[in-house]
């Protein structure tokens, strides 16, 4: 490092400041444009008397090109005890997915070519087939979220005409998405049927008229009505709406591919045998139970599927070669039910026994003892995750945690503790996201298949 100059009562020259051989050194690294505004920043602080000499000058000018040029998205650890935590990426994926994204990132690829023609081909023709292979769907196309497919399937379906609903299907999920705003913002009139808790066939019956374009029943995945309360089934819905001549659409919201009951799991609605029912469309999400990257798959029949490419919304929610890629890749794992569980990240963390989590939370306990000190007591105990992402919100996965409490008899101090704590873990090199609860930090091992990684950030400081 440039020997050290005597404390100066004013800065240096910018140009002068720019030629110290550290500051070349930067500028080798980072380019001289980006090196000259954090200078000038440095300078500037000087003048206002925070800092004094070249050293501070150089020691500030790196820290904010690091600042600068950090990741805002980085990798966490996932110890919440929600396996598709919406904040958090929901599903990761597998490494087949990864190598397809990266395969077509890196230069050009078919996305819209047709290789066998040698003319222009359908985005879709890369995940159609295999969606159609596993739903029984005769046609199926794919936007950017499930929110998007709903969107587009009204605006196609139902513009400037009524959609029926039940009132006990008006769902809200995460980030305010409300049923009723979306059909709205769709350009179709909501007609609600029934009552809160009960919706009967009459209901259905009695609301379906001339303007009538499409039947919906939305899956209440993120809340559960019981007691005394009717709704009809998607078999009962598609009766109406065969006798009706009108399209029935189902919103399964995270949907399944598979019987998560055969797993372990509990029920999910399974996409394939909704459209046994008589359902016309169906749309749900790729990157909650599937397993796979945000996407929203729309599958049916096809004539209704062809009315739905054609709309202009379509373009606009379109998927990108990368979730393309991986959403085939994806996909294709499912050809082979034997090692599914084993291949698919999501459904792996899902089926994880509490003996498997319990292990590596009590493998985690002494270095992480020694890494906060004696100011917290640290132990492994029993507690329940969640599948998360609106799905099941009512199921619980058994499951240990590594759980964290202050020693101190001061309710103040123990709240006190326990946000440094989290504040702590988040400023890790790889952030440790955990949950607060019962005046304790809660480490849910569930998703931490590989405790290597966060072994080695738990370094006993000095």
């Amino acid at each position: 490092m440039t020997e050290v100059a005597q404390p100066m009562h004013r800065p240096p020259a910018v140009d002068k400041a720019l030629k110290w051989p550290d500051m070349q050194a930067l500028v080798a690294i980072h380019g001289r444009a980006l090196v000259l505004e954090c200078l000038r920043v440095a300078l500037e602080s000087w003048r206002q008397g925070h800092i004094s000499d070249e050293a501070d000058v150089l020691h500030a000018v790196q820290r904010q090109i690091e600042q600068l040029l950090a990741p805002s998205m980085r990798a966490v650890f996932n110890l919440t005890g929600t396996v598709l935590h919406t904040n958090l990426g929901r599903a990761p994926l597998p490494p087949e997915a990864i190598e397809a994204m990266t395969a077509v990132a890196v230069g050009a690829s078919n996305l819209e070519f047709d290789l066998e023609t040698g003319q222009r081909g359908d985005r879709d023709d890369h995940v159609e087939q295999w969606i159609c292979r596993l739903t029984g769907a005769e046609a199926a196309t794919v936007v950017n979220n499930n929110a998007a497919a709903v969107l587009l399937v009204l605006n196609a379906l139902a513009n400037r005409r009524e959609v029926v609903v039940s009132r006990g299907e008006l769902i809200e999920i995460g980030g305010s998405f409300r049923l009723p705003d979306i059909m709205a913002r769709a350009g179709c009139k909501l007609h609600e049927v029934g009552a809160t808790n009960r919706t009967h066939a009459k209901d259905y019956v009695e609301a379906i008229g001339p303007r009538t374009a499409l039947l919906l029943k939305a899956h209440t995945s993120n809340y559960r009505i019981e007691g005394f309360s009717t709704a009809l089934s998607e078999a009962q819905l598609a009766e109406i709406a065969r006798a009706h001549q009108v399209p029935l659409m189902v919103d399964l919201g995270a949907g399944s591919l598979i019987d998560l009951q055969a797993l372990g799991l509990p029920a999910e609605p399974v996409v394939s045998r909704v459209l046994q029912q008589g359902v016309d469309v169906v749309t749900f999400s790729g990157d909650k139970l599937l397993g796979g990257p945000q996407a929203g798959i729309i599958a049916g029949r096809a004539d209704l599927i062809a009315r739905i490419r054609k709309s202009p919304l379509k373009r606009a929610l379109r998927c990108d070669k990368m979730t393309l890629a991986a959403l085939e890749a994806v996909l294709r794992l499912y050809a082979d039910p034997q090692t599914l569980v084993q291949r698919i990240p999501a459904l792996r963390l899902l089926t994880r026994s509490q003996a498997d989590i319990q292990s590596t939370a009590e493998q985690l306990l002494p270095r992480l003892q020694a890494w906060v000190g004696e100011a917290l007591e640290v132990d492994v105990c029993a507690v329940s995750s969640q599948i998360g992402s609106g799905s099941l919100p009512l199921e619980v996965l058994p499951s240990a945690a590594l759980r964290l409490r202050s020693r101190s008899a001061n309710k103040r101090t123990r709240s006190r503790d326990l946000r440094t704590l989290a504040e702590r873990l988040r400023q890790l090199p790889q952030p440790v996201i955990g949950r607060i609860a019962d005046d304790s930090m809660l480490l849910d091992c569930r998703c931490l298949e590989h405790p290597e990684t966060l072994l080695a950030q738990w370094v006993t400081e000095a």
